[in-house]
């Protein structure tokens, strides 16, 4: 245990992929940190199976590289009914800010990709073998006693704990945050088989009320379903070979396959009423679970760190004020009940529980996307709530505002102007804040007090411009709009962006107001009253 510290600035608990991911992320924005997870060793069986093009973003943001891991893009999503057959459908296919629509994923893979990352990182301590025993806070710190899995004892002092524990977070009892109100608890059968004799490419739901049945591809040549249980069937009769067999026999049509994981898993849908509490804060399954029906569990998960990591980072860097973390419950549990509650409204959907729901609803929805508008909704999947803050760390949006506050601004790919190569925009901005300018150099309307006050406060200016013939300006980092998906369909050339490191839009308007669009962003996360006034006249010159 010598070789832990004893002090740091955030102690994660729990290192599957979101602990992770949230380590690497302080690790980037270099922040003292010191990740535990009681398991020496990663779980090998598969567990999550599915990222969309929003988690594959936040992994970007992580450094991992396209070739991190395997995945398979999946082109379509198709729902079928014995009785109307493929009744409606979800199209996947394609790209969204830089990255396919929906893949699916080896979690084991994922894991080691985001630890290799890790190693060597001189800011984040790793500990396996490790557990939390008690936590206790005050208005300073946390303390925290571990336990490594021979029995000795240490004590840490962490500024902030994250509670990356999973379902059953150790961190979340501690705090008394316990999942309150009904869940939308059901069992199912997960098979998870390689090599078998009828490939597929695709994900499909068999929505059989006698047997629902989630079916998709996975990388290495693998395939999953998820057997629902049916009233009476117990876990050992379902993870009985024989069973398995004959649930699978329609697939694998007698030949040997090789069966990766048998398990029953309990399927739940729950939120707890706050993701902070004093200096603790919960990420992941530990502060959410959602269903499995829209693929949203470690989405929701990603998305969080990548809310939470720069906020953390910055108060502990003393460049913003500690009641910024407050707005990473404002701006998260919103989005993550709502995706719980679209998860339950498709597992009612394409799962109806007998005979007659299912003839309503698959009729029903079978008519419906005869409907241009219905038919956009679930195919086109209008249906997911996009993830836009409504209160939070950004400047409540205005006439006249040409991007979306609260949300990401757009990804595209960029290319240098000085020759080089082609990049995705979000490496562009980098890790810290940024101030965007649209065919115009950003800092030029500035005095030099809040220009030294932004670049102190980690921000960074680059000058994206249409493409074409590039204006040579005092902007270290100018760039060329490749695909003209910025300039001119979103915004006119002259515009500004003030942007958040997880590319959250904090603020926008003409270069004209540089000086007071700026103010208002830093005013938003600055530590002290004073610092306030001094951004605020500054901006007046």
């Amino acid at each position: 245990m010598s070789d832990l510290p004893s002090e740091v600035d955030v102690l994660i608990v729990g290192m599957g992929p979101v602990g992770a991911a949230l380590a690497q992320l302080l690790g980037r924005y270099g922040t003292k940190a010191l990740v535990i997870d009681k398991a020496r060793d990663i779980f090998l069986a598969p567990r999550a199976i599915a990222l969309d093009n929003e988690a594959l973003r936040v992994l970007q943001l992580c450094g991992l590289e396209e070739d991190a891991f395997d995945k398979v893009a999946i082109p379509e999503v198709r729902m079928r009914s014995p009785l109307f057959g493929q009744y409606s459908r979800a199209v996947t296919a394609g790209c969204v800010d830089g990255h396919p629509k929906l893949v699916t994923f080896f979690q084991p893979q994922l894991e080691q990709a985001l630890r290799a990352r890790l190693q060597g990182n001189r800011h984040v301590t790793v500990a396996l073998g490790v557990s939390l025993v008690s936590l206790s806070q005050d208005d300073q710190e946390v303390l925290a006693e571990l336990q490594t899995d021979d029995g000795r004892p240490h004590q840490v002092r962490a500024r902030y704990m994250v509670g990356a524990d999973g379902a059953n977070s150790l961190v979340r009892r501690l705090l008394g945050q316990e999942f309150k109100g009904k869940t939308f608890a059901e069992d199912w059968l997960v098979v998870d088989a390689k090599h078998l004799p009828t490939p597929m490419d695709h994900v499909e739901f068999i929505c059989d009320p006698r047997r629902p049945t989630p079916h998709m591809v996975a990388p290495g040549g693998r395939q999953r379903w998820e057997f629902k249980l049916n009233p009476g069937e117990t876990r050992e009769q379902m993870e009985h070979p024989d069973m398995v067999r004959r649930l699978l026999q329609p697939w694998i049509k007698g030949e040997h396959v090789e069966i990766e994981r048998v398990a029953v898993y309990r399927f739940h849908a729950r939120v707890v009423d706050k993701f902070k509490v004093g200096r603790v804060l919960l990420v992941g399954d530990a502060a959410h679970i959602t269903p499995p029906f829209v693929g949203q569990g470690l989405v929701s998960g990603l998305r969080d760190v990548a809310n939470l990591a720069w906020k953390l980072s910055w108060v502990c860097h003393g460049r913003a004020q500690p009641g910024l973390l407050d707005s990473y419950d404002q701006e998260r549990r919103p989005h993550a009940k709502a995706m719980i509650d679209l998860a339950k409204m498709m597992g009612r959907l394409v799962m109806p529980s007998n005979q007659v729901a299912a003839f309503l609803t698959h009729g029903a929805m079978s008519m419906m996307t005869r409907i241009p508008r219905f038919k956009r909704l679930f195919e086109n999947l209008e249906i997911k709530p996009p993830n836009r803050f409504k209160v939070g760390c950004f400047v409540k949006p205005l006439r006249g505002a040409r991007l979306r506050r609260g949300e990401q601004m757009p990804q595209v790919w960029l290319k240098p102007q000085a020759g080089g190569e082609v990049v995705l925009s979000d490496d562009v901005l980098g890790s810290g804040l940024a101030m965007v300018g649209f065919g115009v150099d950003p800092s030029a309307g500035l005095t030099p007090a809040l220009n030294q006050a932004w670049t102190a406060s980690g921000g960074r200016f680059v000058q994206i411009n249409p493409r074409g013939p590039m204006a040579r300006t005092s902007t270290q980092s100018l760039w060329e709009d490749l695909g003209g998906n910025l300039m001119p369909s979103l915004v006119p050339v002259g515009w500004l962006a003030i942007v958040r490191p997880d590319k959250v839009v904090m603020n926008d308007g003409p270069c004209t107001d540089a000086a007071s669009l700026l103010a208002q962003a830093m005013n938003l996360y600055v530590r002290r009253a004073g610092e306030r006034t001094a951004i605020v006249a500054s901006a007046h010159g």
